[in-house]
């Protein structure tokens, strides 16, 4: 079967078609994607979470950019998307790889490719790396570098994402605020890459975060699919009660979604916590620029829009 990328990335069933010999295909394809792009020395950033087999599919991936001549950034533990994405440009890499298949079910895993910008890959660029691939799949050539000769030879560097993302977290955020604002936080990570970020960032004062499913545990018990949506959320919402929370927070299995419960126990959707942010920005903090959403966005934001007098922009799924 021809491999597909859809809105973000390439997902699979495990050892169907999500194989060790199709990720390197896929890995072949986008090295030489990015070797057409004559940058390859900018390098690539390579995350993964914490499904089934994702840090080994993560090692094959660098295996083959390395043997394409691709300085490699491997990360050393499961990170978010969003931790990868800010890495990519933070660390002026020409590309990005994520392992992860986000919300779906244990049994599927991904591949995910980010261009230079951090962001979900363009219609043109998807097919561009789509053509790459396929002419891959059809010659059966894929290079491959064991990972100690890449790292002797300097083309691989293995590093921790976390610290520097939850730095750059509290330049934007007011951590500080929100620790010692005493509040009873219920943090469900979903036994996703997310566990322990938002424990890590905003305990320490008088706040206290209390997380569930912070370990790794690629079957997601308890849950048809690491997502953060009512039916999955009966333990969050039974700890929220329990421990008399202020709110409880869900993330994905890739830490790019969130959920929320609020002090009853009430699931609140992510369309109103996207339209519940914008009203803040709006009306606590004076914030007058232009609304940006997702087309699958809530039209709750087209009142806001009009009732603040502010422009919206829609940006495709993904």
């Amino acid at each position: 079967m021809p491999i597909k990328f859809g809105t973000d990335g390439w997902r699979a069933i495990i050892a169907e078609d999500f194989t060790f010999e199709n990720v390197r295909i896929c890995a072949q394809g986008t090295a030489d994607l990015i070797n057409a792009s004559n940058q390859p020395a900018r390098g690539i950033v390579i995350g993964y979470d914490t499904r089934f087999l994702s840090e080994e599919f993560a090692r094959a991936v660098a295996e083959v950019m390395t043997a394409n001549g691709i300085p490699t950034m491997l990360c050393d533990r499961p990170a978010p998307t969003p931790t990868v994405s800010y890495d990519l440009v933070s660390r002026d890499a020409g590309a990005g790889v994520i392992i992860t298949a986000s919300h779906n079910p244990a049994n599927y895993n991904g591949f995910k490719y980010k261009p230079d910008y951090g962001g979900s890959a363009s219609p043109e660029i998807v097919e561009q790396l789509e053509s790459r691939i396929a002419v891959v799949e059809q010659r059966g050539v894929v290079n491959r570098m064991p990972l100690h000769d890449a790292e002797r030879q300097g083309l691989l560097e293995i590093f921790d994402p976390q610290p520097e993302y939850l730095a750059h977290l509290a330049t934007i955020v007011d951590v500080q605020a929100i620790r010692n604002a005493g509040l009873n936080v219920v943090v469900d990570s979903m036994y996703g890459s997310g566990a322990g970020y938002l424990k890590k960032l905003l305990e320490g004062g008088t706040t206290h975060i209390i997380e569930i499913h912070g370990e790794r545990n690629p079957a997601f018990p308890g849950m048809a699919q690491p997502e953060p949506i009512a039916h999955n959320l009966t333990e969050l919402i039974e700890a929220v009660q329990d421990h008399n929370a202020d709110v409880g927070l869900a993330l994905d299995g890739d830490a790019d979604r969130l959920g929320m419960v609020d002090e009853s126990g009430n699931f609140v959707t992510t369309l109103q916590t996207f339209a519940l942010l914008c009203y803040h920005l709006l009306e606590n903090l004076g914030q007058r620029g232009p609304l940006v959403r997702s087309i699958t966005m809530t039209s709750m934001i087209d009142r806001l829009a009009e009732l603040y007098d502010v422009p919206i922009f829609d940006t495709p799924v993904g």
